[in-house]
């Protein structure tokens, strides 16, 4: 018998909807004024992540924790799929065919979620001690961040992959690590980093590093820049925001949406926009910080850091304080992927905070919902 406990409600967390709301909503608005099609495009992408949402929030997932590990390596065979049967696209091999429907899978964008869990998993079933992981303990971690990373790295797609080992280590330091482990890594960073500028990076990831360098920033940064000093205080309307409307701005609806913003809505707008995403930072570290589930501590924790890289780099690149990589302004730019991958994530720790005093299942072998 299937039953819904409105019980449920009292332990929902709606602070991170309502923040999340205001993003889906500006973002709708400002695609539409440029590409109205890539507006409706972008709604449904919202509405198959809210299935999404409900589905993944009401899986009993304490109860399918057997399941993680067989989650991640079966993300892992997907990768290793991609560098033997990928698809190529502008020298990248990122996707994969999928028979009968002409469409493909990026795999890299399934293991974050992936990667969180297990990190979860794993961190629940051998919490650290006191002083942190010593060294068994942090490889044994440390072997299931870096096999995503360097397979994503492989194929290439170093943004992606730096993210996975940002995420992984920001979450694997937040819960604890041996204060020398952590001497010894960020020594060892110091040393390595221009060996692997030398003999590890493509060409085109030089270039791009060589642009950010450069006294003379690229094409696509320039328009950027322009777009941001254009909206002034209050911003332009939509007539007057000429770099968007007359196509001088470069990808408007999704790398350089920030730009798009600023142009429209101005530094008040921007502001907003930025307070936003600190609020539901704070507010998931909150959550991280006072909790002691395990599960609770790492989903909100990784949310957070994702949030905060995706935010900082994206917004960075259009002011030319970084190189310009394909990281999404979170949950803002236009596109599926990345918007569904957040919504999973919330769903999950959706759940685990919801769920997290009762089983879903009660003693009468019946569903409920608390």
């Amino acid at each position: 018998m299937w039953r819904f406990d409105k019980s449920i409600l009292s332990q929902f967390d709606f602070i991170s909807i309502i923040l999340i709301f205001p993003l889906i909503i500006a973002s709708n608005w400002l695609i539409g004024e440029v590409v109205p099609a890539l507006a409706q495009k972008q709604m449904a992408y919202v509405g198959v992540a809210f299935l999404t949402f409900l589905v993944v929030f009401l899986l009993p997932i304490r109860r399918m924790s057997w399941l993680i590990p067989i989650i991640y390596w079966a993300n892992i065979l997907l990768l290793l799929a991609v560098e033997f049967f990928g698809h190529s696209r502008l020298g990248a091999q990122r996707w994969i065919d999928i028979p009968f429907i002409n469409a493909t899978i990026q795999p890299s964008e399934f293991v974050k979620p992936a990667l969180i869990l297990m990190l979860a998993y794993l961190i629940n079933k051998t919490p650290p001690p006191i002083d942190g992981y010593k060294i068994k303990e942090f490889l044994k971690i440390s072997f299931y961040i870096l096999l995503p990373f360097i397979l994503i790295a492989k194929e290439p797609d170093l943004g992606t992959a730096l993210v996975l080992l940002l995420i992984g280590y920001g979450v694997l330091f937040f819960v604890g690590v041996y204060w020398k482990i952590v001497a010894f890594i960020v020594g060892s960073i110091l040393l390595v980093s221009p060996l692997a500028y030398k003999f590890m990076l493509h060409d085109y990831q030089k270039v791009r590093i060589k642009d950010f360098l450069s006294e003379k920033p690229s094409y696509h940064v320039q328009q950027s820049i322009i777009a941001i000093g254009s909206g002034g205080w209050s911003g332009n309307s939509k007539d007057e925001a000429t770099q968007t409307q007359m196509r001088f701005l470069p990808i408007a609806t999704s790398d350089f949406i920030f730009a798009f913003v600023v142009e429209r809505t101005g530094f008040l707008g921007a502001l907003t926009l930025i307070a936003i995403y600190i609020m539901l930072i704070l507010h998931l570290l909150s959550l991280s910080i006072f909790n002691t589930d395990y599960y609770i501590k790492v989903v909100t924790v990784a949310i957070s850091f994702m949030i905060f890289i995706y935010m900082g780099v994206n917004i960075s690149m259009t002011i030319g304080f970084a190189p310009v990589v394909g990281v999404p302004l979170p949950m803002f730019s236009y596109g599926g992927s990345s918007f569904l991958n957040f919504m999973v994530l919330f769903a999950i720790m959706q759940n685990l905070i919801s769920f997290r005093f009762k089983d879903m299942y009660d003693g009468r072998g019946t569903k409920s919902f608390l």
